[in-house]
């Protein structure tokens, strides 16, 4: 196996199968604030909105799953939560509530998630040609070309290079995600929550039909709690069901809609792994074995970082207006600065002498992790831009002064309740 995504040994790049994953992160928003408080890790945790002020109203966005056990789930009143699962610090006050019955909340933290997800998306975009983001913490990917179904001592290759892309991101970024690999985007997807948490299912082909038949017909992607509730009233209760079904009654009661389903029934699904758009940035991060305060170490990360970034902004043929820089601080600060141009460029000695720049802000500081980024990209230019007269100096920072503390972006695109499972 190959880092940085490359290709697995005896990969056959002419496979006619496509090889598609799915990857999902485990209760993401949970996940995330168990990375930032590993004490809550192993608890019942909670994260959703109106709560915050003591009142209680509002939903729960997201629930780990020991607090699903006890009967917390995603997009439920705040108010049932609190009914079936305390507070932690109210319940070591009342001593008529035993505090192992109730579990942590937390108000919802987009920018700090989208955060966490633009970096377990790097990794995505690292691995695959082609990568559909479907929402902060969810993506298809195309890995065909980078592996195949060939069986080796009794799994598919196919198997190992997923396994290699959730190691990565649990290694680099420090938040599960399950993973479900098939010939098909739906049959993928449909595998990747069939073993959460932090799960790796593998479909094969010609296996799909089979993988479906016991399952309930709820786990045909696309069937939804309406849509099942009308199969159930046909005798349609699994996926098995609905293939062995009469194809014309399925058309007859859900038009054009029934024929999909019952062509994913039976594994069919002939869509294309299709990015959503352009990414809105470029980046790459690199994470040291232990923090760090050492200043050359710190520069020559970020001076490769930077040249790594600028070569694939050129090789995709993109200007940008914003170099910024990630440093990762113990436990897990996230710090970002940025710095914006008067116009876009495409200029790696540049983006190495405003990033080293602002890598000066943290001088003496211990380090775990840093990044350099391109945001505010523009695609199509006739040829690279320049700045006469721009040279990354101190009559640099006069001109563009523009430094922000704190800010986060990500190529990911969600709403502010993305109930994740």
């Amino acid at each position: 196996m190959t880092g940085e995504g490359g290709t697995l040994p005896g990969a056959d790049d002419d496979s006619e199968d496509r090889i598609v994953c799915h990857v999902d992160m485990d209760c993401f928003y949970a996940s995330c604030e168990r990375l930032r408080e590993p004490e809550l890790r192993g608890e019942p945790v909670v994260v959703g909105m109106g709560y915050e002020s003591g009142e209680p109203h509002g939903a729960v966005a997201t629930a780990s799953y020991e607090a699903r056990a006890y009967g917390v789930g995603s997009a439920q009143p705040i108010s049932q939560a609190l009914d079936a699962l305390p507070r932690k610090a109210r319940a070591l006050d009342d001593p008529d509530l035993d505090p192992d019955d109730a579990g942590h909340y937390r108000p919802v933290d987009l920018d700090y998630y989208r955060e966490v997800a633009a970096e377990a998306k790097a990794i995505l975009h690292e691995c695959a040609d082609r990568v559909r983001e479907v929402s902060v913490d969810e993506a298809y990917l195309d890995v065909t070309d980078r592996t195949a179904w060939t069986v080796v001592d009794g799994r598919p290759l196919a198997e190992g290079y997923a396994r290699h892309v959730k190691e990565r991101i649990a290694r680099e970024v420090g938040v599960p995600a399950s993973v479900g690999v098939a010939p098909t985007m739906s049959a993928a997807k449909v595998a990747s929550d069939h073993d959460k948490p932090d799960g790796l299912v593998v479909v094969k082909p010609g296996e799909i039909r089979e993988f479906f038949e016991a399952l309930p017909v709820e786990a045909v992607h696309g069937v939804g709690p309406v849509t099942a509730r009308e199969l159930g009233e046909m005798g349609i209760t699994t996926a098995g069901d609905l293939a062995a079904a009469n194809p014309t009654a399925i058309r007859e009661r859900f038009g054009e809609r029934g024929r999909t389903l019952y062509d994913r029934a039976h594994g069919n699904d002939d869509r294309e792994v299709t990015p959503t758009g352009r990414p809105k940035s470029l980046s790459r991060e690199s994470a040291f074995t232990e923090a760090t305060a050492d200043a050359g170490k710190q520069r020559e990360t970020v001076a490769g970082l930077a040249a790594d970034v600028a070569e694939r902004a050129e090789g995709k043929g993109a200007l940008y207006r914003t170099i910024g820089i990630k440093a990762v601080t113990p436990p897990y600060d996230v710090n970002t600065r940025e710095r914006s141009l008067p116009g876009p460029v495409a200029d790696a000695d540049l983006v190495r002498e405003v990033a080293l720049d602002l890598l000066a802000e943290f001088a003496g500081e211990p380090i775990r992790k840093l990044g350099v980024r391109v945001s505010n990209l523009q695609f199509g230019a006739a040829e690279q831009a320049r700045l006469d007269g721009w040279n990354g100096g101190d009559d640099a920072s006069a001109n563009a002064p523009d430094r922000d503390a704190d800010r986060s972006a990500t190529d990911g695109q969600s709403s502010l309740l993305d109930f994740d499972p």
